[in-house]
């Protein structure tokens, strides 16, 4: 039921989680040999590879299937519109979820870290950032979804 706020919130919440699949999460230019190294959700990769260096991409899949899997979880959480109790439980599943993502992007990060020159930094993109929104959509989600199962309690007192 799109009509009401916390179905908005979750959708949104979908959204941001289908482009994390779509934008990057990290790079990492490297000045010296003009190497970029690349992580999305489906792969860490080398762009503008000097000749004769055969380095294949690095799959990071756990960043792809949390991030699908919290989008369908927030899809399922718009159609359970009559059952408050299990989208508020499917709400905590998609936390854990969220938080899955975010924990894999900063752990591939990290071993982004390792393989292109140490002493440069490399910067979180897009694709990072996105579940911290996702995250505050899920949190405003269910603080509209508490606040529905109240009112209802609330009118079954007054009968």
């Amino acid at each position: 039921m799109i009509q009401r706020i916390q179905s908005v919130f979750l959708l949104l919440l979908a959204l941001a989680m289908l482009s994390v699949l779509f934008l990057p999460v990290w790079s990492k230019t490297d000045p010296a040999s003009q190497q970029t190294l690349v992580l999305t959700a489906t792969k860490l990769a080398y762009h503008n590879q000097t000749p004769g260096s055969a380095t294949e991409p690095m799959s990071t899949w756990p960043i792809a299937a949390c991030a699908a899997a919290s989008a369908a979880v927030a899809l399922l959480e718009i159609a359970q519109y009559r059952n408050r109790f299990t989208q508020l439980k499917l709400g905590a599943l998609n936390f854990l979820l969220i938080v899955a993502t975010i924990g894999a992007g900063f752990y591939y990060s990290g071993i982004g870290e390792q393989l292109l020159n140490l002493k440069m930094p490399g910067t979180f993109e897009a694709g990072f950032y996105l579940p911290t929104l996702a995250l505050v959509f899920n949190l405003l989600a269910n603080r509209f979804i508490r606040r529905d199962e109240q009112l209802v309690r609330s009118m079954d007192r007054l009968r």
